[in-house]
């Protein structure tokens, strides 16, 4: 497969992705499966591990299968689609895990308007702690009021 057409499905998986997430968090998370996002809005458990850590499983899952199925015939694009996935995994957890919700303690102090923006949506989201009335399902691409100061 030509390098550039490999690139342009990994970044055009990468953006799918948030819609993904988006999607995932607004109608499954908040939806029909809320028993597994429930503890990530109540903090009422002592365990690093959250049921909702299942969904990033989910998606590994899938990413590890399109990489290894691979094939130049028939599934050509299987490994730009499972990178693309993987990208996209590592930046929420860098984001989401990281740097919004403090699971290690890095980048405290990010004060960058981009990063002010994603904690901003981020924070009006958890405002809501049961499964309706919620806002900005996003991750990376959030409105932009929420970057006004």
């Amino acid at each position: 497969m030509n390098v550039l057409i490999w690139i342009l499905i990994f970044i055009v998986t990468f953006c799918f992705m948030e819609f993904m997430a988006w999607f995932t968090h607004k109608y499954i998370m908040h939806g029909f499966l809320w028993s597994l996002h429930k503890d990530h809005h109540h903090k009422n458990h002592s365990s690093w591990w959250e049921r909702n850590d299942l969904f990033f499983v989910f998606y590994a899952v899938i990413s590890m299968t399109s990489i290894l199925l691979h094939d130049p015939i028939t599934f050509w694009a299987g490994e730009s689609i499972g990178f693309g996935i993987l990208a996209y995994g590592i930046a929420y957890f860098f984001v989401h895990d990281i740097f919004i919700h403090q699971r290690f303690k890095l980048f405290r102090n990010a004060n960058h308007w981009y990063a002010k923006g994603v904690r901003r949506a981020h924070k009006i989201h958890h405002k809501h702690l049961n499964k309706s009335k919620g806002k900005c399902f996003g991750m990376l691409f959030v409105p932009f009021k929420y970057f006004r100061s």
